[in-house]
């Protein structure tokens, strides 16, 4: 399966990045065809600006600023996102990616009656990697759990329901211990393995 791998952490041997690398090769290693793309390292700039802003209902025009990132999107298959959730929402740099790289004819289409319909009806899978510094009834209960929200119910509309969807997170690190990080790291191998 071709998977885009997206990762959105700016420190290169953080925890992140060591969850991003225990998928990577898991999925390699499984036979997946993985697509990282690193969306600081690759230096994406996730400011909306006012040109594409008022272009954004120009389709197709409106993939132009942004082309080559929808051509490695629409060839994926499946999307596994690996990111921090920082104040209780995703890395500035991801929602930048869906606000610019999400758009009208790409991954909906906006019919005349003004409804948004699914446009990545090819995605198979999305998964969610992720850590938060705190537990996960204080990430659910208090703040309603936005990042998993997000991946969990915002591609169900855009793959309009045919992609299973999985999110892994290590709740609590800023009291994780040696133990319950690498026994998460092996859940994200074991899932990543088994991805399908």
């Amino acid at each position: 399966m071709k998977i885009l791998l997206v990762s959105a952490h700016p420190v290169e041997d953080s925890y992140n990045a060591a969850l991003r690398q225990a998928a990577m090769a898991a999925l390699q290693h499984a036979g997946h065809e993985v697509d990282h793309l690193d969306l600081y390292a690759e230096g994406f700039d996730p400011v909306l600006g006012r040109a594409e802003r008022l272009g954004y209902h120009e389709v197709p025009a409106n993939r132009a600023p942004v082309e080559a990132y929808v051509t490695r999107l629409l060839a994926a298959e499946a999307l596994v996102f690996v990111f921090p959730v920082w104040c209780y929402g995703v890395p500035a740099i991801l929602k930048g990616f869906f606000d610019r790289v999400f758009l009208p004819g790409v991954t909906f289409k906006l019919g005349e009656d003004g409804i948004a319909r699914p446009a990545l009806t090819h995605i198979k899978r999305v998964v969610g990697i992720t850590s938060y510094g705190r537990p996960w009834w204080v990430a659910t209960f208090l703040m309603g759990n936005p990042p998993k929200r997000q991946i969990m119910n915002y591609f169900r509309l855009l793959t309009g329901g045919r992609a299973r969807r999985s999110w892994l997170a290590h709740y609590d690190m800023n009291r994780a211990t040696d133990a319950s990080r690498q026994a998460f790291l092996a859940k994200v191998k074991s899932q990543m393995a088994r991805l399908g």
